[in-house]
């Protein structure tokens, strides 16, 4: 039989929610104040405390600690007549699991009840095991990854320029990361520059550095990523983005290993490893004249690609523990536990964004946690069905990559109000992308 103890100081409140509760076939016990409410739940183990904030005494948000050092199973619900922002912070702190205003409703706190006995009910299973070698470092049983960890370990000993494709969020910048840390240089610097978020004048400082007075505002020398990668590694993300003046000047260094700052005269030599990573048709780009076919040669000295999660999801198995020790670590929470039915919802869902929605939404999972795990009404915004159905065109039975991206790009959106730069943040994408790809989907 469920148990639930209400704390109030308001007799009236008391004995109205006894009665109500006792009809519904709980246990229900009573108490006045704190200290009488902490003997009680030593003994009755309650699944749910209602406890009031303002009280004689101890006041409920003091007592939460108290009732967690003697049941510490028990979900709490805060309810008070004071409408202050802090008390409720407060509270949500100190490890209180809801927090309703009186006058109660009483629809509203049995919503409350329930999501807190569904909470004890869910069929949970073992504590996630979390490697105590976590880091940066990958994971994945699927032969697509047992492949990729193959290519790694043979290239990382090389200096081989190398190109990374897969999706928007599968994971390219840990490849080149994972690439680095395995070669003889990995104690130099990995430097990393996303090409398509910074314009053309701007990224060309980033890449080669400039000289004071190159350019307005240049009030200083400014080394660039090509000088402090020196003897490291220097990755360029979305290099599909490059203009083709950069191109050209790209084009040189991997020919002859020099580079001018802006506004220099002196060429400087660079050792850096160049690792690329884009999510565009190469070859299209070539075709159409984007894209510098001797500058992709050169680039493209090994590729490797990542497929995206939908196509791998026996990887999920390991993901998930990985990345929820990361959203712990940033966090400075403790959730290592997946609720079976959450767990379900997590395996079957496509994952449109690729390891990069699966961390976003685990580590919003996480700092919304009450607890120390994650139940399924933390996932409530994932629709299954939808997910699937983004991966088949309504005629040809399956979407191209653009129009994969495109309606991830409107799902984001979508969360965000149609806050664009919010969404350039998620994406991690530059606003003049973001608006190529709205423009040249208009008729999708």
């Amino acid at each position: 039989m469920n148990k639930l103890l209400i704390v109030d100081d308001d007799t009236g409140i008391r004995r109205t929610l006894q009665l109500h509760y006792l009809s519904q076939d709980f246990t229900v016990e009573t108490a006045d104040c704190v200290n009488a409410a902490v003997d009680i739940a030593r003994e009755l183990q309650p699944n749910v405390i209602v406890l009031d904030i303002r009280m004689e005494g101890k006041s409920g948000i003091e007592g939460i600690s108290d009732f967690k050092a003697v049941c510490p199973e028990a979900r709490i619900i805060m309810i008070t007549a004071f409408h202050d922002m802090d008390s409720t912070i407060e509270a949500m702190q100190k490890g209180a699991d809801e927090y309703i205003h009186k006058p109660i409703d009483i629809d509203e706190l049995d919503k409350a009840v329930q999501a807190a006995l569904d909470y004890h009910a869910s069929n949970l299973q073992e504590a996630l095991t979390i490697p105590d070698t976590f880091g940066h470092s990958m994971v994945g049983s699927s032969h697509a990854m047992k492949e990729i960890f193959k290519t790694i370990g043979r290239v990382a000993a090389t200096n081989a320029s190398i190109v990374i494709t897969g999706e928007s969020g599968t994971g390219k910048e840990m490849v080149a990361r994972a690439i680095h840390n395995a070669g003889s240089e990995k104690s130099a610097p990995f430097v990393a520059i996303n090409c398509a978020a910074l314009v053309e004048n701007l990224l060309e400082s980033e890449m080669f550095g400039h000289k004071k007075g190159a350019f307005t505002g240049a009030i200083s020398d400014q080394a660039g990523k090509f000088e402090l990668a020196n003897n490291g590694t220097l990755f360029l993300d979305e290099v599909g983005e490059l203009s083709p003046q950069i191109q050209a000047k790209l084009l040189r260094v991997l020919q002859e290993k020099v580079f001018t700052p802006l506004g220099g005269n002196t060429p400087r030599t660079t050792s850096a490893r160049i690792i690329s990573a884009t999510n565009i048709d190469f070859e299209e780009a070539i075709a159409t004249k984007q894209f510098r076919e001797d500058l992709y040669y050169r680039l493209q000295v090994v590729k490797i690609h990542i497929p995206p999660l939908r196509e791998r999801p026996e990887d999920l198995e390991a993901l998930i523990p990985a990345l929820l020790a990361r959203a712990n670590k940033e966090l400075g929470t403790k959730v290592n536990k997946v609720a079976l039915d959450a767990m379900d919802v997590l395996c079957q869902y496509a994952w449109p964004g690729n390891v990069r929605e699966l961390e976003n939404t685990l580590t919003k999972a996480v700092a919304l946690c009450p607890g120390d795990i994650l139940t399924i009404e933390l996932f409530s915004e994932l629709n299954v069905a939808d997910s699937h159905g983004m991966e088949h065109n309504k005629d040809e039975g399956s979407l191209s990559l653009e129009e994969l991206e495109y309606h991830h790009v409107l799902r984001v959106l979508e969360s965000v109000d149609w806050h664009k730069g919010k969404a350039c943040e998620i994406l991690k994408i530059s606003r003049p992308r973001l608006q190529r790809i709205l423009g040249k989907n208009d008729d999708l």
